[in-house]
């Protein structure tokens, strides 16, 4: 028995000095709570919406008022005209335009109903449905409160909702634009930081060094597969979401396949990267899923809006590529926006990528120059 206890004391003494096992033991399952608690939300909060107030009255003050108070919306724009619609939706700052008729006091009293009408974005399907059965309740709980104070009978008010987009909230419409998204980082980033770790694991990382190849021909010999094959994986998808589930490009393909190289290229950066901070490729891949697939998943707005998400998830986002990426990939491919309204999120890829692409030179060169050693 004491034989037994004392080989029992090994194993916890083995558990407790390797990190990487009590990372998973106790560190994974806390970030998946806190995530899967917070992040992974299916309710509606602080949804951006934008109202066009053609009454200007006393009933459609006291609706906008209404939705205000709501915990559901935050209004965030006040437009003037029917064309200002589309330039809002295009920006993605906005949920749902909520328009409210001529008169609306005036038609309440006199025909005892009317209609608003709500306009959604539907490149988010859920979303969509969400704010307009949300709008519809808080519409509807106001009219209840007016019986018999406006007409004798309840006041009816009666919802006409709109899909801008996606008329008929098809859900390839959000599923398209994230499939892309995660092949990227799966092929780029995870299959990239595999290749090379398993040269250093097998022990063929010298054989290259000592070849007449230079570092950089060795490091673009390995990625540039893996570049070229993510492109023909976003054509294939591309042709398969168009032919199989009927939706096209909408905006410009030739800035769709820019923005789509410089993901890749962001991918392959990071890739590297992780290439040389391990020496195991169970590593290599361990530190991909974790750090990007989950993150890719579930905070970068692609299933679960981030505008439902704690301000902290919010936060942590923005220093996610997949965040922006999934927004570029939304603008270009669904609504059909050009350059003018994605070149903040270009911006941001673009610095990422070169930051990264820095980071794994320097830190490659430096793993390449021991290695010669």
């Amino acid at each position: 028995m004491k034989r037994f206890m004392a080989f029992v004391r090994k194993e916890f003494l083995h558990i407790f000095r390797d990190y990487r096992t009590l990372i998973i033991l106790f560190g994974l399952p806390a970030a998946q709570i806190l995530i899967f608690g917070y992040a992974v939300r299916t309710d509606l909060t602080n949804a951006s919406i934008a109202v066009l107030d053609n009454a200007h009255d006393e009933v459609s003050s006291e609706l906008i008022m209404k939705l205000e108070a709501s915990e559901f919306f935050t209004l965030s724009h006040n437009i003037k005209s029917y064309s200002e619609i589309d330039e809002v939706f295009r920006q993605g700052k906005i949920k749902a335009v909520i328009v409210f008729p001529e008169e609306l006091s005036a038609r309440l009293t006199r025909d005892g109903n009317v209609t608003v009408s709500i306009i959604a974005d539907g490149s988010e399907p859920n979303t969509a449905s969400l704010v307009t059965g949300y709008t519809t309740a808080i519409l509807n709980d106001w009219s209840a409160t007016l019986t018999n104070k406006v007409t004798e009978s309840l006041p009816v008010i009666n919802t006409e909702v709109k899909m801008y987009f996606n008329p008929n909230l098809e859900s390839q419409f959000m599923f398209v634009p994230g499939v892309i998204t995660l092949i990227l980082i799966l092929v780029c980033a995870l299959m990239t930081s595999v290749t090379i770790v398993r040269e250093k694991e097998f022990g063929t990382m010298e054989v290259l060094l000592v070849s007449p190849l230079k570092p950089w021909q060795i490091v673009i010999g390995k990625v540039a597969p893996y570049f070229f094959l993510s492109l023909v994986n976003v054509i294939v998808i591309l042709i398969m979401a168009w032919f199989v589930f009927g939706l096209p490009v909408m905006g410009s393909i030739s800035l769709l396949m820019a923005e789509c190289m410089l993901y890749i290229l962001l991918g392959l950066a990071i890739g590297i990267l992780v290439s040389t901070s391990v020496q195991k490729m169970e590593n290599a891949i361990f530190i991909s899923f974790l750090t990007l697939m989950l993150p890719s998943l579930l905070l970068s707005g692609f299933i679960f809006p981030i505008e439902n998400m704690p301000k902290g998830y919010d936060y942590f986002s923005m220093l996610l590529p997949p965040r922006w990426f999934v927004e570029i990939i939304r603008s270009v491919m669904i609504k059909g926006s050009g350059f003018s309204f994605v070149w903040k999120e270009t911006l941001i890829l673009v610095l990422m990528t070169v930051f990264f692409i820095v980071l794994s030179a320097r830190k490659f060169k430096v793993r390449l120059g021991e290695g010669g050693k």
